[in-house]
């Protein structure tokens, strides 16, 4: 099989390979090693690539699947996987794509890193994204800003574009994302991949640098529904050293994707979210979406339209709750204790106040400074109350709406990008144009409840569109099942996976190259 061919399988189907002994772990990450290098002038996907390590890793499993010991693998083992830079990783750099953590090699491991390095994944590095995952395009990391493989003018949404963009242009078949309002998701709606937010508590959250902790989840991208299912099973489980981990098994989610292949949806209602959609949606992924809801009607599926009458009030409330915890949680980056630190200029006093205000104003990009400056508002004496106490009773309102649509629905639709993937710069100077793109992903955070994006093909103008799922709190089993049943459905209307229309010209000089 030749290299081209074999990074565009799907994680599982690696998988396979690798235990029928058809390729090695070490050829599939050279494999990946091969795309990156080819890719990453156009796509600037990865700010660290651990070529050497990744390798290494893949030896120890080679060695361990030869000698029959998998006790403890996961049935991903061996297939490579890619880290978004806001999850702490043992000898690798960790950055957040801020200045202020540039250099900074942690010496301790996540929690799902930990539990990913004990399945037999291999690390292939850290993907970029907007700085300490403030922003919804990749262009405020303050290292450079990573290019939607689909057309590599425009943005691969974000903040977890490098992630998105790393598995949408074949560099690496899985990775992990963390989302706050829609940071997995959105992204993946932008690049034609399948993003997946958790029930919050869901998967640990030990080791991911926090930006807003109420709202904070890991979760995985691939480019397919049951990859992101068996990843989820890898990473979730209860870890007692986060406060908010649920101390409860992972649900059977790759059983329920297996099941949803079958495209048997009799016996399930499908929630229609009112409020998402209409005015503001691009009509191509409206479109897209209406053909996808037919699709699950056909496998026999009931929709039915549910109204969540305070989804509206969702975006404001999250711009009021998320700044004030970024607030709390980057008073911590003060160039007393680790990352940069400048210090006063001349004729200023060599104070630690002034030390931390310089190294705080060399250190954050503008939007994280926007961010804060925002949150300190909120909190401020005289404010609390008014916004930020009003911001947290919309959301118990948010969750009750959650709540009553899932008596009425097994799962609730909606498309998960009003737009496609816009040009680079075109919402650089308008916050609220940009804040705009998570207006269908935020609920979820506010509410804690799971949610996941799929490709739902490609609008008129080429790019891929969204669709997205909602399951119940600690239900995220529920909305595998019909995720999986309209892939697949999808894929017999394409002809095949929709990355089968993307043009991947960094892929043509490795057609020659070939695994076992």
């Amino acid at each position: 099989m030749s290299t081209t061919e074999l990074v565009k399988e799907s994680a599982s189907e690696m998988a396979r390979q690798l235990r029928a002994k058809e390729i090695s772990s070490r050829e599939l990450v050279q494999a990946q090693l091969d795309v990156i290098e080819a890719a990453e002038p156009s796509i600037d996907a990865f700010l660290h690539v651990s070529a050497d390590q990744a390798l290494e890793q893949a030896d120890a499993i080679d060695k361990r699947l030869a000698a029959g010991e998998t006790e403890g693998m996961s049935e991903l083992a061996g297939v490579p996987i890619a880290i978004k830079d806001m999850i702490v990783t043992k000898g690798i750099p960790t950055t957040a794509a801020s200045r202020i953590l540039e250099g900074w090699v942690p010496p301790y491991d996540a929690t799902v890193i930990e539990k990913i390095k004990a399945a037999g994944l291999p690390i292939l590095g850290k993907t970029n994204l907007d700085e300490f995952a403030q922003g919804s395009s990749t262009e405020h990391s303050a290292y450079k800003s990573t290019h939607n493989p689909w057309d590599t003018e425009r943005v691969p949404g974000g903040s977890g574009g490098g992630s998105a963009s790393a598995v949408a242009a074949f560099e690496a078949p899985l990775a992990l994302g963390t989302d706050t309002g829609g940071s997995i998701r959105q992204p993946g709606a932008l690049t034609g991949t399948v993003g997946v937010k958790p029930t919050y508590g869901g998967v640990s959250r030990f080791g991911a640098i926090a930006m807003a902790s109420s709202l904070d989840q890991i979760g995985p991208v691939s480019r397919s529904v049951l990859d992101s299912a068996l990843l989820q099973e890898l990473i979730g489980g209860y870890d007692r050293r986060d406060s908010t981990s649920i101390p409860k098994p992972v649900p059977p989610l790759a059983a329920a994707a297996r099941e949803g292949m079958k495209r048997d949806l009799k016996g399930m209602k499908v929630g229609l979210v009112k409020e998402l959609g209409g005015e503001g949606y691009q009509p191509g992924v409206e479109a897209r979406f209406n053909e996808g809801v037919r699709l699950l009607e056909d496998m026999g599926a009931e929709v039915v339209e549910v109204s969540c009458p305070h989804f509206p009030y969702a975006l404001a409330a999250y711009y009021i709750i998320m700044p004030s915890e970024v607030s709390s949680n980057l008073a911590r980056y003060d160039g007393m204790r680790y990352g940069m630190r400048v210090m006063p200029p001349e004729g200023v006093e060599r104070t630690a106040a002034n030390m931390m205000s310089a190294t705080r104003e060399a250190g954050f990009g503008d939007e994280v400074k926007r961010r804060i400056i925002l949150g300190i508002y909120a909190l401020s004496a005289g404010y609390y109350d008014a916004w930020y106490g009003s911001a947290q009773k919309v959301r118990t309102l948010i969750i009750r709406d959650f709540e009553q649509a899932f008596e009425k629905a097994d799962v609730l639709v909606s498309p998960t990008s009003p737009t496609t993937a816009f040009k680079f710069g075109d919402k650089m100077d308008d916050p609220l144009a940009m804040y705009l793109n998570d207006v269908a992903t935020i609920p979820a955070n506010m509410a804690g409840s799971p949610a996941m994006s799929i490709p739902a093909g490609l609008s008129d103008d080429g790019l891929p569109v969204g669709f997205q799922f909602f399951a119940p709190q600690m239900r995220d089993e529920v909305m595998y099942k019909p995720a999986a049943a309209l892939e697949a459905a999808l894929q017999e209307q394409w002809g095949g996976p929709v990355f089968k229309d993307l043009k991947a010209p960094w892929l043509d000089g490795l057609t020659n190259g070939s695994a076992k």
